[in-house]
């Protein structure tokens, strides 16, 4: 077990990985697709670092990807073709995405239709599958559930109440933003309800992502028994694609704070991140990031923190910490890799953190650093 890093040599903001940490959600995932026979696979929509692709290779299955740039990405990083569905497939991308896929998963039958022929004539290897809507979802958060009423995403079971095209070889539903085996047991009994009269009719089901068996506390005793059940009553092959459980808690965001201003008695921390643009769940999710140094209950040593950006709203509300903060502190924030630097933006052209790698023996490299460069090329 590594130390703790020593961030005194960051003079900016900076996301920093642990590997280690990285290497012991690998391990837990390997564990539950190996006992209950399953396939899992990276979603990069939740970890992109592709620096790291060729250590998750060597737990995982592959790769899915939503675009094709992802999945170009998956190819010549990682050395495999990808898993791929696309909310819509376009005519100009489709025959790149086309030969850098094994799956792909369509949106609508509409869709499937449209690329049948070509999918048949020219890419016969690839194994194509539909995504279903269940109607049914644990996620209290709309922005975050794929399955509310009237959702673009998935097909609706009436549509498909005869039967599936030639062709189609599997189903995908995704329900879940970070829960547990028993949402999922809630989830699957409404998938099988609405679907099971096409399961024995199909060689795969993917179940998608949102599966956080990283988290402590999660059963993964239970989802493996719950994973084996369907397979063996199916006979089918299961994919899962988790997003948040494979980078969970795997590292940090360090600050620092420019400036400290007082207004109406609310001591506002100044950073040289940007909640909006940096952090940007916590704003749309929204959740409260943890920052080291800070307790539950309340102490003299209160203070708002506030983004870089003009925003009014890049901020977050008050925190207490243990000690007085001066210009000059870092800020630690935690669990800051997992859906956080792929959603990042230079909005207002806010100078983005540096990306490093905490290693196993203890170095803090410096993966990435952007520039001025980076801004105006995204502009031009």
């Amino acid at each position: 077990m590594t130390n703790n890093p020593d961030y005194s040599s960051l003079t900016g903001a900076a996301y920093v990985l642990h590997e280690e940490k990285l290497i012991r959600n690998l391990e837990l995932i390997r564990s539950v697709k190996e006992e209950a026979g399953v396939s899992i696979i990276l979603a990069l929509k939740g970890f992109a670092m592709w620096r790291m692709f060729p250590l998750v290779a060597k737990y995982l299955d592959g790769a899915t990807a939503s675009s094709l740039f992802e999945a170009r990405l998956i190819y010549e990083e990682m050395g495999c073709k990808a898993h791929t569905y696309c909310a819509a497939y376009t005519d100009r991308e489709f025959d790149e995405l086309a030969s850098i896929s094994h799956h792909m998963v369509f949106n609508s039958v509409n869709q499937y239709l449209h690329f049948r022929e070509k999918l048949q004539s020219q890419y016969p290897q690839i194994s194509c599958g539909l995504r279903v809507n269940p109607g049914f979802s644990k996620v209290e958060v709309d922005m975050y559930n794929p399955t509310a009423p009237g959702s673009r995403l998935g097909i609706d079971a009436e549509h498909l109440k005869d039967g599936l095209p030639e062709g189609i070889d599997g189903l995908h539903f995704h329900a879940l933003c970070e829960n547990n085996s028993y949402d999922l047991e809630e989830t699957l009994a409404v998938f099988e309800a609405k679907f099971g009269h096409l399961l024995h009719g199909v060689k795969w089901v993917n179940m998608g992502g949102g599966h956080l068996m990283t988290r402590e506390g999660y059963d993964t005793e239970h989802l493996v028994r719950l994973l084996r059940q369907f397979k063996e009553k199916y006979q089918v092959e299961i994919i899962l694609e988790p997003g948040s459980a494979i980078a969970w808690q795997t590292g940090d965001l360090i600050a620092h704070v420019v400036d400290i201003v007082d207004n109406h008695g609310i001591k506002t921390l100044m950073t040289d991140v940007s909640f909006t643009a940096h952090m940007p769940d916590t704003l749309e999710m929204p959740y409260r990031p943890g920052i080291v140094g800070t307790v539950d209950s309340e102490t003299p040593y209160r203070y708002r923190i506030g983004g870089t950006s003009c925003l009014s709203g890049d901020f977050m509300y008050e925190y207490n910490f243990e000690h007085e903060v001066k210009i000059g502190s870092k800020l630690i924030f935690l669990d800051m890799i997992h859906y956080t630097i792929v959603k990042t933006t230079m909005f207002n052209g806010v100078h983005h953190p540096d990306i490093c790698l905490f290693t196993r023996d203890g170095r803090l490299e410096i993966q990435r650093r952007f520039e001025y460069s980076d801004y105006k090329n995204r502009m031009n």
